[in-house]
């Protein structure tokens, strides 16, 4: 296993972070219902991927009810006496509670929620707290300053955004510059080969100001796995078999392409497609850690061989022509100028 600094902070995360979002099968009120782990099974997923050398996992106080997910990691952390030994990471901003204040990103609810996580993973500390989606609601300077007093009180190391979008997370950024605050140390984002629209932003600003970029679904929840082809139902008992109007939305001439051509430079380096297209991501600027999840250890077994596989220049070049998206303007304005983006 390969480790590289969390944005540009002294602390080091394995290149591959376990997402938790299918710990604990749970009724049909979970997140992934019917596509989750019971305990025994996320306990087993989790020690092999520590003993395999992943140290970043990351969760959400929404996965599953009541914060399943954080209960049954913090159970982890406990019985394996695992807590120094891994860089923990969770979320919050969504509804955990009724009422006009159980949801967004106010002063008040943010620092309900920190505190509410550190009660269900059972640690005195959160060492990555990350804003699950921006609230337009709340000003930014507002969570900022709550954020910095978190992490000025010793209950989180760092923080972090997610599924924000470039002008709030600038924003953001000038803001804790401008106050003398701490700020945003990672982006937590959707990226893989299938969705690059964060290329246009994103990217080059976490580039630029030293933001550690943390992919979700890197396998584009199944397609990037090889398990789908062109022309063909999904396999039964696969996560797009269920979801059958996410599967219509990739039924595109374009994901079937990034398919043909993540398979074929699987069979030349002797690898996985989904290994490859994890690999893909770990060569794209700005990115520490690639987050995904494993719903078994056969499951996680197969994702850890990205760990250390760096692509071929030409495989690369391969993968991002098949991929590519398309700008739009200004940016392919400024790319004709400039040659490039």
């Amino acid at each position: 296993m390969r480790y590289r600094q969390l944005g540009t902070t002294g602390t080091q995360v394995s290149v591959l972070c376990l997402g938790a979002m299918t710990f604990g099968e749970a009724d049909e009120k979970s997140m992934m219902h019917k596509v989750g782990s019971d305990e025994k099974e996320t306990f087993a997923v989790l020690d092999r991927a520590l003993e395999a050398g992943v140290n970043f996992v990351d969760t959400a106080d929404v996965y599953g009810p009541d914060g399943l997910s954080e209960r049954l990691f913090g159970a982890w952390l406990a019985a394996r006496k695992a807590r120094d030994r891994v860089v923990v990471a969770t979320k919050g901003r969504f509804r955990m509670a009724p009422g006009p204040n159980g949801t967004g990103a106010s002063r008040m609810r943010i620092l309900r929620a920190i505190d509410a996580s550190l009660a269900r993973l059972g640690t005195d500390r959160i060492d990555l707290y990350q804003i699950h989606m921006q609230d337009l609601r709340t000003p930014e300077e507002e969570l900022v300053r709550a954020l910095d007093d978190a992490a000025r009180a010793g209950k989180i190391v760092y923080f972090g955004a997610s599924n924000y979008t470039a002008y709030r997370l600038m924003e953001s950024l000038w803001i804790a510059d401008k106050r003398g605050l701490d700020r945003f140390v990672t982006l937590q984002a959707h990226y893989n080969l299938a969705t690059r629209g964060l290329e246009r932003e994103h990217v080059p600003l976490c580039a630029k100001f030293g933001l550690g970029l943390l992919p979700w679904s890197p396998l584009a929840s199944g397609l990037l796995t090889g398990k789908y082809r062109r022309g063909e139902a999904p396999p039964p008992g696969t996560r797009l078999a269920q979801w059958k109007e996410r599967y219509k939305g990739f039924d595109k001439e374009r994901n079937w392409a990034i398919v043909e051509a993540l398979v074929a430079v699987a069979d030349e380096v002797g690898k996985t497609p989904s290994q490859v297209a994890l690999a893909w991501l770990l060569a794209r600027p700005a990115v520490s850690s690639v987050i995904f999840g494993a719903r078994t250890v056969a499951q996680l077994d197969e994702n850890l061989g990205a760990g250390d596989l760096e692509l071929p220049a030409d495989a690369i070049a391969r993968l991002d022509a098949a991929s590519a998206p398309e700008l739009g303007d200004p940016y392919e304005f400024i790319r004709n100028i400039d040659g490039a983006w």
